[in-house]
């Protein structure tokens, strides 16, 4: 038996996947049930807490980040092209992904092919914070839509509230907007920028 004692790293060791962009490798993070953000860290590829949900936002669908992606100067660049918008540079992190699903997932740091169906651009703080959205491949429920503009709107509305709210204090100014909701082809733009974003800052 051949077995690999070293963990991948999840942002740098597993594969985006041979269908890619159409069809995503995706690291999950977090799923709807979880009361604590977790995050990658970085430097180890174990999951970290990030901090304790203090307010009711409760992300509306499995959450994480596509690996072998990056947000950096390309991924701003067309942000700025798209939004018409003054956006200095990328996040600086991996390319985040929420993935539609009829079933309840019970945990993350876990992976799965995700099938992207469209995206909403976010401005935080200045930097492009595109988060991609997809469905979970074969699901029963989501697996049929191939566009974000198929998707009921309520469920769309609630994932642009959650990106809106999730980092908001009571007090304090937001700092987050959204300039644009985009289809697959666009999506599909984006996962290929952030692809050589990264390429061009980590081989």
């Amino acid at each position: 038996m051949n077995a690999n004692v070293h963990k991948a790293h999840p942002w740098h060791g597993i594969p985006i996947g041979d269908k890619a962009p159409d069809i995503v490798t995706t690291f999950i993070e977090i799923v709807p049930t979880d009361t604590v953000k977790y995050e990658i860290d970085k430097q180890t590829g174990y999951l970290k807490i990030d901090r304790p949900q203090k307010y009711s936002n409760i992300v509306p669908a499995l959450y994480g980040f596509i690996p072998k992606t990056y947000c950096s100067e390309l991924i701003a660049q067309l942000a700025r092209e798209r939004s018409g918008r003054d956006i200095t540079e990328g996040d600086g992190d991996p390319l985040d992904i929420c993935v539609l699903c009829e079933k309840i997932i019970s945990h993350g740091n876990i992976i799965c092919e995700a099938r992207p169906i469209g995206g909403i651009r976010l401005i935080d703080g200045g930097e492009a914070d595109d988060k991609i959205i997809a469905v979970l491949k074969g699901d029963e429920v989501y697996g049929s839509y191939n566009d974000l503009h198929e998707v009921p709107a309520n469920v769309v509305e609630r994932l642009k509230h959650y990106f809106l709210t999730y980092k908001n204090l009571p007090g304090e100014e937001a700092k987050i907007e959204i300039t644009n909701v985009y289809g697959r082809e666009e999506a599909l733009e984006v996962i290929r920028t952030s692809v050589e974003d990264y390429k061009q800052n980590f081989y």
